[in-house]
């Protein structure tokens, strides 16, 4: 069960009690987020910006993507330091675009995370298991070769080609 008050949230764990602040709160719940949820709203946040011929703040986007405007701010931040794109403060300020949707490739965001692998070895097999031993070795060159191919794919996608699918889907009623 979850309450809210102004800047802290009472959370029941195991019945008891719990107060904590609202932006710890969301510091623990975008650092947790899995590299494929932080993509799918980077993605998410950037086709909504390209459909849009005004700034959008972060409440906007938060809207769309169903989320708390602070984990926008965390995942537009990200993508402003790798210079895709750009905010305005203000009343006419929001985000924007820095570069068109065609030249905004997927593994651009993708590498806008700053996540090393999607495809992560789990930290500590049992090291006095023969397979737990080796596990990691004998993944490593596979998980590699399969990210260098995600990239690939990733790459010959842009913003662009989303909005354009998001768009025909919108007008066919196609899921």
């Amino acid at each position: 069960m979850l309450f809210g008050c102004i800047n802290q949230l009472l959370i029941f764990h195991k019945k008891f009690p719990v107060i904590i602040d609202l932006s710890l709160f969301v510091t623990i719940i975008v650092t947790n987020m899995n590299t494929n949820q932080r993509f799918a709203i980077s993605v998410h946040a950037l086709t909504l910006l390209a459909s849009s011929e005004k700034p959008l703040t972060s409440e906007a986007i938060a809207s769309s993507v169903d989320t708390n405007p602070v984990v926008i701010r965390r995942t537009m931040a990200s993508l402003r330091e790798h210079g895709l794109v750009k905010s305005k403060s203000g009343a006419l300020g929001g985000w924007h675009l820095l570069r068109t949707p065609k030249q905004i490739a997927l593994c651009d965001v993708y590498r806008s995370l700053g996540e090393d692998n999607v495809l992560a070895i789990h930290a500590h097999p049992n090291k006095y298991c023969p397979i737990g031993k080796n596990i990691k070795g004998a993944l490593q060159n596979i998980f590699h070769e399969a990210e260098a191919e995600m990239e690939k794919a990733l790459g010959r996608h842009t913003i662009a080609d989303v909005l354009k699918d998001v768009r025909t889907r919108a007008r066919t009623g196609a899921k």
